[in-house]
């Protein structure tokens, strides 16, 4: 699907020379680029005869795990509960298991590499990153293709782990996938907040001057004034004098001020709901602090409940690796 850029131009000052003096009207700000993210548009899924593409970018999967608080640390609180009940076993390391734990909860997708002893028996298995591991068209076979280096095919058995996608059976996707708009909302919300504070002058309003005692060269030295004001030494002080200048001559309309201290709690609330309620984790557990007298509840029993409805289900795919394994690979304290 092509891309298409939208472009913002200022207008050019506008000038009535008629009777009754001049009007000049003038735009603050620059061109703001617009996100236009096709993480979810995807059709099939393509080879280039050596190995099949994934359905959804991995590098902008990688990308989008520090997007917003609430998607990472969703994502950190289920490795952390899965390390807790993992048991580091001769064919599996804690260092190896927390690497796959954490490429199947961003990628939707993990791989181990089988080292064989010479009779063939699986000597350990150690993780292969999911963001370069690529799924070959050969049966059975595996490429490693980093975004800056040789590909090169595996020489040793590899195993995958994936979620199921339903348009395709090569890859599996994570779930969170209908949150990351609701992520990238909550990351607009805080930049144009940050840009709001950064900017001293918070160009959002209308400056409306109808004093005929003006003259354009007062307009253009306002002009320059307001745009002095901006970027290093924010809040400037500005001062103007207009001589026999009436009452309401120059007036300053706020546009977004209050719009924007209002909208910025309102959308970072709804996005945050958004991405909790993609990940199913309990508020209480990522750390967050009641905005209601009753609380978010015992925060034992949210655990409790979380583990059993989200991460021992995990625990059970995770088990049924040791069949493709053919050892006990993967071990818990708590086996279903």
């Amino acid at each position: 699907m092509s891309k298409r850029k939208r472009r913002v131009e200022h207008s050019e000052p506008i000038r009535d020379t008629t009777a009754g003096g001049r009007f000049e009207a003038f735009t603050f700000g620059d061109p703001e680029p617009i996100d236009r993210s096709n993480l979810l548009d995807y059709v099939q899924v393509w080879h280039n005869s050596r190995w099949y593409e994934p359905p959804v970018s991995l590098t902008g999967l990688a990308n989008m795990l520090q997007i917003a608080p609430h998607h990472s640390s969703a994502i950190y609180v289920k490795r952390n509960l899965l390390l807790s009940a993992f048991q580091p076993t001769r064919y599996l390391s804690m260092a190896e298991f927390e690497a796959f734990a954490m490429d199947y909860l961003t990628f939707g997708q993990a791989y181990l590499e089988c080292e064989e002893a010479l009779s063939g028996k699986l000597l350990r298995a150690k993780h292969t990153p999911a963001l370069f591991t690529r799924r070959g068209v050969e049966e059975g076979k595996f490429w490693f293709a980093p975004l800056n280096g040789q590909a090169f095919q595996f020489e040793r058995p590899v195993i995958a782990m994936k979620a199921t996608d339903v348009r395709q059976e090569i890859y599996g996707i994570p779930e969170y996938l209908s949150a990351l708009h609701a992520a990238q909302l909550n990351r607009s919300a805080t930049l144009f907040r940050r840009k709001y504070y950064d900017n001293g002058s918070h160009a959002g309003f209308i400056l409306y001057m109808t004093d005929p005692a003006q003259n354009p060269d007062d307009v253009d030295n306002l002009r320059k004034a307001l745009k002095g004001a901006k970027g290093p030494g924010n809040f400037r002080n500005l001062f103007m004098y207009a001589p026999s200048g009436k009452k309401d001559g120059l007036q300053l309309i706020p546009i977004s001020e209050v719009a924007a201290r209002d909208d910025f709690a309102s959308i970072k609330n709804a996005s945050r709901d958004d991405i909790l309620a993609a990940h199913r984790v309990p508020p209480q557990l990522l750390g967050m602090i009641p905005t209601n007298a009753g609380g978010f509840g015992d925060v034992g029993k949210a655990r409790d409940v979380f583990k059993e409805n989200e991460i021992d289900p995990l625990i059970a795919r995770m088990l049924g690796m040791n069949d493709l394994l053919a050892k006990r690979a993967f071990s818990f304290k708590s086996d279903l």
